[in-house]
C-alpha cells in the first residue's frame, strides 16, 4: 500500500488541454504522476514537464494495454480526460466519437474492476449532456433531465452512466465530474473562444486579413479557467462520494458575442467581424449555465481566476505561438 504523502496518479489524456495542466497541478502538490501516451503520439503541451512525467504506452481503444497499464502502475487516482472532445467533430464521425468516449471508459472501469476496485476514478463528463435545457431550468442541476443535442453529448451520457452502473454493481469508485467550459491557455484552436483568440494574434502579426470569422455568437455559456477546473478534479477524489455526480460551474453566463467583445478590446488592431456558415452546428445548445452548489459544499472549491485574466492568458498564448 503507498503511504498518505505518497500518492500515485494515472491521467488518461494527459497531452491534451486539461490533461497538461492537471499534470501540472499534481507534479506541484507531489504527487507521483503517470500518464497514458498512445503510440506516436507528441504533444507541445507537455513539453515543459515531461521528464517529471512517467508514462506508459496505451491505447483506450485496445483493453489489453489498458489491464497492463493500471496492474503495473496501481495508483491511488486515475483522471479519465482521455476523449473526442470536439462537439464539431461528433457530427462528422459519430462512430468514431461513440467507440472512444464508450468503449474506451469501459475498457478503463473493466481494468481497475480487475486490478484494485479502491482505485478512484474521476471520469471528466460534461454539460453537453443537458443539452436543449428550458428557459425555467437554470442554473443546471445535476438532477436535470438529459437531453442531447450531439452524438459527443450522446456519447458522455453514456459513459457518465457506465460509472454510475460499474459503482452500483461492482463498487468501482467512480465520480462523475460535469464539468461546464473551461478555457485558458493551449486551449484547442477548434474552440470558438480560442480560435478567436488565434484569429485576432494572426490579424496582428499581419499573417491573416483583418476579420475574424465566427459561429454562433448567441449561444450563452458558463466558463471556468482551466486550472480552477483542474484543481477541481484534484479535489473532487478525496471528497466527493463515488457514484455521485457534481456539477463544475461558475454559474455566470456569458454570450459567446461578448466573448469576442473582450478579444477586440484587447486587440492592438482595428477588427471586422464575419460569420462563416462552415462553423454552425445542426443543432446546438442555446444556454449552459451550472448550478454548483452540490460540489462547492463537499469540497470548498470556489473558481479564483477573474474571467479577463483567462481571456488575457489564452490570447499571450496565441501571441507567442502564431
Amino acid at each position: 500500500m503507498n503511504k498518505v504523502n505518497n500518492k500515485k496518479a494515472l491521467i488518461t489524456g494527459i497531452t491534451g488541454f486539461a490533461g497538461s495542466h492537471l499534470a501540472e497541478l499534481l507534479l506541484k502538490e507531489g504527487v507521483e504522476t503517470h500518464g497514458i501516451q498512445r503510440w506516436r503520439s507528441k504533444s507541445d503541451n507537455i513539453e515543459h514537464i515531461k521528464n517529471k512525467i512517467k508514462f506508459h504506452e496505451a491505447d483506450l481503444l485496445d483493453a489489453h494495454s489498458m489491464y497492463q497499464v493500471v496492474d503495473e502502475v496501481r495508483p491511488n487516482y486515475i483522471f479519465h480526460l482521455a476523449a473526442q472532445s470536439y462537439v464539431q467533430s461528433s457530427w462528422a464521425s459519430p462512430s468514431n466519437t461513440l467507440e472512444i468516449n464508450i468503449t474506451g471508459s469501459a475498457h478503463l472501469f473493466e481494468a481497475v474492476r480487475k486490478t484494485d476496485k479502491d482505485i478512484v476514478i474521476q471520469i471528466a463528463c460534461s454539460s453537453e449532456e443537458y443539452g436543449k435545457v428550458l428557459s425555467d431550468e437554470l442554473p443546471i442541476k445535476e438532477t436535470n433531465p438529459l437531453r442531447p443535442l450531439s452524438p459527443y453529448a450522446v456519447s458522455k451520457i453514456a459513459m457518465d452512466y457506465l460509472g454510475y452502473q460499474y459503482y452500483q454493481s461492482y463498487g468501482v469508485k467512480v465520480i462523475r465530474t460535469r464539468g461546464f467550459n473551461h478555457t485558458g491557455p493551449r486551449r484547442g484552436d477548434v474552440f470558438a473562444e480560442s480560435t478567436f483568440a488565434k484569429q485576432i494574434a494572426e490579424i496582428e502579426k499581419g499573417t491573416r486579413e483583418p476579420v475574424v470569422s465566427v459561429g454562433n455568437l448567441n449561444a450563452v455559456r458558463d466558463f471556468t479557467d482551466v486550472r480552477d477546473m483542474v484543481r477541481a478534479y484534484y479535489l473532487s477524489v478525496s471528497k466527493c462520494d463515488p457514484g455521485e455526480v457534481y456539477n463544475i460551474a461558475t454559474g455566470t453566463g456569458r454570450k459567446i458575442e461578448d466573448v469576442l467583445d473582450i478579444f477586440l478590446s484587447m486587440s492592438k488592431v482595428k477588427i471586422a467581424v464575419k460569420q462563416d456558415k462552415d462553423r454552425m452546428r445542426p443543432s446546438d445548445v442555446a444556454v449552459l449555465i451550472g448550478d454548483s452548489t452540490k460540489f462547492r459544499k463537499k469540497t470548498g472549491w470556489k473558481p479564483e481566476i477573474q474571467f479577463e485574466k483567462t481571456m488575457k492568458d489564452l490570447l499571450d498564448y496565441w501571441r507567442e505561438r502564431v
